[in-house]
């Protein structure tokens, strides 16, 4: 699954949750004729003044103004949603006579940010890792047009979140985050952000929960093969390109998701994925004080066993014929946990702390989420058919 967004590499797209487009439009027809009123209903019902005035030609109008919980909450909260442009040096003509001095930077991609912290002088914005990713420079515009040079504090892949640090003299609004661990499908939300470019920013969607704890798979280094599950909201609020980092707000004005990515396929409409706030809400922290995660590490370069042709499995790995699960060892980083427990290449582990892991990714999700830095991690792992067991201190990533 790759992101929706204006600066998104081109590439193939898998198709990922095919199986369940025909009960998918069932729903949505369903959906299109009786949400209208249960989204009044959540919402509050509009309140509007009105006079009546005449127009040039002689036939009386009226001017009425409506007001809404989503006007009342977009007025409150738009003001912490920002444009983030990634801009990058414009590739030079070879035949050109200018100078790497006479090179501008260019916008290669623009997103969302939400501000969700002011301190002093300072504010902070978390926004989507893919939104600056590669970034010479990061320019904020707040929601009255106003331009701040960003400094990016850090970001983090598996996450795809990253936090910007802009000068707070001129910013006023501040998001307050809500609790994402208690919503409920068919939740109204409302999504704000930049879609298509600054050209539109500030736009507003509304729409609802409509599932929470989803798992999407993710191709971080775009080699086709799945590298992390993130866990997601999904939605079916508006997500377009430049939506990333905006925020998904609760009906109480509170940002309980940061956008993130949409299923982009013809055959798909409404599936829109946002960051939880509670699984962000730590990376956030960890990316302001420190410019990266505290993660743990093992210290070794792995592979997954599938990846290895059969004939080497019996014929260099020596493993069992009943093995067919499992994560390669390539090599051992000097000093760290895995060579202090004696661990070695090509050993083959298939279980840490009691749990089998038949996979990179498994074993990276347990790790990843299960485990500290600090702790000591228990591993079995084959060597030359034998199997070992292997306690493992657990440093911190240098990722």
């Amino acid at each position: 699954m790759g992101y929706y967004n204006s600066n998104e590499p081109k590439g193939n797209k898998k198709g990922y949750f095919a199986s369940s487009f025909t009960g998918l439009i069932a729903g949505a027809l369903m959906v299109g004729v009786i949400l209208p009123s249960v989204t009044d209903m959540e919402l509050g019902s509009a309140e509007s003044t009105s006079s009546p005035t005449e127009s040039v030609s002689g036939l009386q109008t009226a001017s009425t103004v409506v007001t809404t919980d989503v006007t009342e909450i977009v007025e409150q909260t738009t003001d912490a949603v920002v444009g983030v442009s990634n801009l990058q040096t414009a590739q030079q003509n070879p035949f050109a006579s200018q100078t790497n001095e006479d090179a501008e930077s260019q916008e290669a991609g623009v997103g969302s940010g939400v501000i969700y912290k002011k301190d002093g002088d300072t504010a902070y914005i978390v926004t989507n890792n893919h939104v600056v990713e590669g970034a010479e420079e990061v320019m904020v515009t707040l929601s009255d047009g106003t331009e701040l040079d960003a400094k990016v504090l850090g970001t983090d892949i598996w996450t795809d979140l990253a936090v910007l640090e802009v000068p707070g003299d001129s910013i006023t609004t501040v998001a307050e985050f809500g609790d994402s661990s208690v919503l409920q499908a068919g939740e109204p939300v409302i999504a704000i952000g930049n879609p298509l470019g600054l050209q539109f920013s500030g736009s507003v969607t509304t729409g609802v929960i409509s599932g929470t704890e989803r798992l999407v798979p993710i191709d971080v280094n775009q080699d086709g093969i799945e590298d992390w599950q993130s866990e997601v909201l999904q939605t079916d609020a508006a997500i377009s390109p430049g939506n990333s980092g905006g925020a998904l707000i609760n009906a109480e004005g509170q940002v309980i998701g940061i956008n993130s990515m949409k299923i982009a396929q013809d055959a798909v409409e409404g599936i829109g994925l946002a960051i939880p706030v509670n699984t962000a809400i730590p990376i956030i922290s960890d990316l302001e004080t420190g410019g990266a995660v505290d993660r743990p590490s093992m210290g070794v370069a792995i592979l997954d066993l599938a990846e290895v042709p059969a004939q080497y499995r019996s014929s260099q790995l020596n493993l069992p014929a009943e093995v067919e699960g499992g994560i390669v060892v390539e090599s051992v980083v000097e000093g760290s946990g895995a060579a202090t427990a004696g661990m070695e290449a090509y050993d083959v582990i298939v279980e840490m702390n009691g749990e089998a892991v038949n996979s990179v990714l498994e074993l990276r999700q347990y790790l990843y989420n299960e485990t500290e830095v600090g702790d000591t991690l228990k591993v079995k792992a084959y060597r030359n058919g034998e199997l070992m067991d292997f306690e493992l201190p657990l440093t911190e990533s240098i990722e």
